[in-house]
């Protein structure tokens, strides 16, 4: 999977090998290596990778399915509900248990704004 993603996710960024090559510090044979997956890069090799395809290692890896990194860390839970694969502690969440948690949520900032009086 690394390989193939690799392959593919350079050539949608209109980049060489020599480019990409040139950019790690190690020879074109040698990406190339990747790239056919003869060759097996260091970790660091694939945060630099990561970096020039402007994509997250994890993509690479074949941990995740989206290869455009979030631009920024979003910090909106109601938003944050729509990703797939969310998981807690390595047990994935049901669109059953999204909706719940959403529920939850929805309530607590119901209660927030009544009336002491009128949350019971």
């Amino acid at each position: 999977m690394f390989a193939k993603r690799l392959k593919q996710l350079r050539k949608a960024r209109k980049l060489t090998m020599q480019e990409v090559a040139d950019y790690l510090g190690v020879a074109k044979s040698t990406y190339a290596g990747y790239e056919s997956g003869y060759r097996q890069p260091t970790i660091e090799s694939i945060q630099t990778i990561s970096r020039k395809l402007r994509t997250s290692a994890d993509y690479l890896l074949g941990l995740t399915d989206y290869p455009e990194p979030p631009a920024e860390l979003n910090h909106n839970a109601k938003e944050y509900l729509n990703y797939e694969q969310l998981h807690w502690d390595g047990v994935p969440l049901e669109r059953d248990d999204l909706e719940l948690i959403r529920s939850l949520l929805e309530r607590v900032l119901r209660d927030r704004t009544l009336p002491k009086d009128e949350t019971n």
